[in-house]
């Protein structure tokens, strides 16, 4: 099992920060929130403010974890811990995504998921409800 933080990054417009991970890697082509492996030794708050920064060049404030999500891929099984945060500095740039966007809540379900993310759409849209 392996740990993984990831960031459902709000710009307060009700926009949120999508990410495609890049053709050639598992799940390329399919979007997903950012976020990483958690590093032993960290808290899932660190590893996610570590991993955007080095993912997109952010800073951000975490807020409200959302339920966490185990996920058995073919190879590995995660555990996804999802954060609520919000940008305090910088504006993302996509380091290692092929294309990142603002995108608005209700457009997110038209995205094709990376399965794990899936569960987090059906929580956001929950909480909008």
């Amino acid at each position: 099992m392996i740990d993984v933080v990831c960031g459902v990054v709000e710009d307060g417009h009700g926009n949120i920060l999508v990410c495609r991970r890049p053709a050639g890697k598992h799940l390329g082509g399919l979007w997903e929130f950012p976020g990483g492996k958690i590093d032993s030794g960290e808290s899932r708050d660190e590893a996610l403010i570590r991993e955007l920064r080095e993912e997109l060049r952010i800073e951000v404030a975490v807020g409200r974890a959302l339920p966490e999500v185990e996920w058995p891929y073919e190879t590995i099984t995660i555990r996804l811990f999802p954060f609520l945060c919000h940008i305090v500095e910088g504006h993302p740039q996509p380091l290692e995504h092929d294309e990142i966007r603002w995108c608005p809540r209700d457009e997110l379900a038209e995205l094709d998921w990376a399965p794990a993310d899936v569960p987090i759409l059906a929580c956001l849209k929950a909480t909008v409800e």
